[in-house]
């Protein structure tokens, strides 16, 4: 089976070409640019170095959130575009099962994949790791305020790896709650890798390209102002509202 997988959900983005789990090509750039314009380049790009024609891919996997808006938005929109034109698989993976998907880690070790959410809020998933080198989802993804995250983890008495590029912005407040129980190894991966996404999609199930949303797991800021400003309008006001500016 050969698999195209992107990640743009946060600064990075990664492009791989699997097949059979073999990497035939990558690439990722870890600064922060406009991933609307360098995505499709890049795949394009990836698709001629190796000699391969769009309509030879069986599946497209794609990191569908959480993360940035825009980036998320990016990614899913391209993703369902070829999966459709193209009339192949598609499969969306955690951005965050991604991130913690892309190290190993020592048996019997709790993960969390971190993403800065700002507002010293965090998105994060919980992640064991089990003795055969595989990752179980503990708890569902969240988005929460980095207090709360680490009142939940100070549950638990194993160590603790934390994994992402954002991690030392918030490594104070988790060392003052987890002490040596918390660790952070930069030689860890913290970008999310496309070719370890591409495995994780190879697994999972296909999902109805028409019916395929991301999982933001917040409102964008815009939608928020504005519940904050009509909190108190009912569903059928919110449409007339709507013909009206129309």
């Amino acid at each position: 089976m050969k698999i195209l997988a992107f990640d743009t959900s946060m600064k990075a983005m990664s492009v791989a070409l699997v097949e059979e789990e073999i990497l035939i090509a990558e690439k990722t750039i870890n600064i922060k640019r406009d991933h609307s314009v360098g995505l499709m380049p890049a795949i394009e790009a990836l698709l001629n170095e190796v000699r391969w024609q769009p309509s030879e891919l069986d599946r497209i996997v794609v990191a569908k959130g959480p993360g940035s808006y825009t980036g998320i938005r990016i990614a899913v929109t391209v993703a369902k575009t070829l999966a459709w034109t193209l009339n192949c698989e598609l499969v969306g993976i955690s951005s965050l099962e991604a991130l913690a998907a892309s190290s190993v880690y020592p048996p019997h070790t709790l993960v969390v994949p971190l993403f800065n959410a700002r507002r010293r809020n965090v998105y994060a998933g919980l992640y064991h790791q089990e003795a055969a080198g595989k990752l179980t989802a503990v708890a569902s993804d969240s988005h929460r305020s980095i207090e709360e995250l680490l009142a939940d983890l100070a549950q638990f008495d194993e160590p603790i790896t934390f994994v992402g590029e954002d991690v030392p912005e918030f490594w104070e407040a988790i060392q003052a709650v987890l002490g040596e129980r918390a660790q952070f190894d930069e030689r860890h991966r913290q970008v999310v890798s496309a070719y370890y996404l591409a495995r994780l999609g190879a697994e999972s199930p296909v999902e109805e390209v028409p019916l395929f949303v991301p999982e933001y797991l917040k409102l964008a800021e815009a939608e928020e102002n504005w519940l904050q400003d009509h909190g108190d309008m009912r569903d059928d006001q919110y449409v007339k509202k709507i013909k009206h500016m129309d």
